[in-house]
């Protein structure tokens, strides 16, 4: 058995890697692949160089490979107009028999910008006749704890109203990944979020956390992105952003079931947890 890890000198698919070898996988059976290798030299498993550009470099990496975690792109656009079908490509030549691929929640409904991707992703995958499991993940938490100073300063604010958001810790979600490579998945599809919150019950966490208090002030989008403008975001940049809290406040980031707690085997980390590490 060969396990490959697309992505794997970033942040996500290191984690996978690690958690597949925690989960008694042998180092000799996993197989990284990313752009520079030199920031997984020290996970001791065989690391590939290739690019989701380079169709070439991506059949040569699969070569053998038996399941394959495909970690999603982070060019937004460009993964669906090329990135994504040249792994799935090579996917396909190497006859992988279990493709998992890490998505988005409620990619098949979701009308945020950031879902249209993983949506035709998805579609190139079932079109092209492997096994696949869509892993729609939920945010995670560090995108609100990094956060966490410019809250205590500036309070937190956004255009994401009081939409429920379905996150998790990064950790969790990729321990998730490396189950569904390692067991026989019980379905295609998994929903994974350990908690659902609103920016305003994210502003209690903060405060219940750092014992300093933090509010919430709702925007209109127009508001935050002058916001987000005027603390040096390109004019591109914050309209992503923005359009991201707008497709929350619409319920694109709503979550429920313990998929992910299932898969992992134990109580995901909470919210508190993550903003008190």
């Amino acid at each position: 058995m060969t396990y490959v890890v697309t992505g794997a000198t970033g942040p996500f698919g290191r984690l996978a890697v690690e958690s597949l070898l925690r989960r008694g996988v042998p180092a000799g059976e996993i197989r990284g692949i990313g752009r520079q290798i030199e920031k997984a030299a020290d996970l001791g498993v065989e690391i590939r160089r290739a690019d989701y550009e380079d169709g070439d470099a991506l059949r040569d990496a699969f070569a053998g490979a038996s399941r394959l975690l495909f970690v999603s792109g982070s060019e937004l656009g460009r993964r669906r107009q090329g990135q994504h079908a040249n792994v799935v490509a090579a996917a396909v030549e190497a006859g992988v028999e279990l493709v998992a691929y890490t998505s988005i929640l409620n990619a098949a409904t979701s009308t945020m910008d950031l879902a249209e991707d993983h949506r035709a992703t998805e579609k190139l995958l079932t079109d092209s006749g492997l096994r696949s499991v869509f892993l729609r993940n939920g945010f995670y938490y560090e995108v609100y704890a990094g956060q966490v100073p410019a809250y205590l300063e500036h309070g937190v604010a956004g255009a994401a109203g009081d939409g429920p958001i379905g996150a998790a810790a990064r950790a969790d979600l990729a321990d998730a990944a490396a189950a569904v490579l390692t067991q026989e998945p019980e379905k295609g599809v998994y929903e994974l979020a350990a908690e659902v919150f609103t920016l305003a019950t994210l502003a209690e966490a903060v405060t219940e956390v750092t014992g300093r208090p933090v509010g919430y002030t709702p925007l209109t989008g127009e508001q935050y992105r002058e916001v987000l403008k005027g603390a040096g975001l390109p004019d591109e940049v914050a309209g992503i952003v923005v359009g991201i809290d707008l497709g929350i406040a619409g319920g694109n980031l709503a979550a429920s079931g313990d998929d992910l707690a299932k898969l992992i085997g134990r109580p995901p980390v909470t919210l508190r947890e993550a903003l008190a590490q």
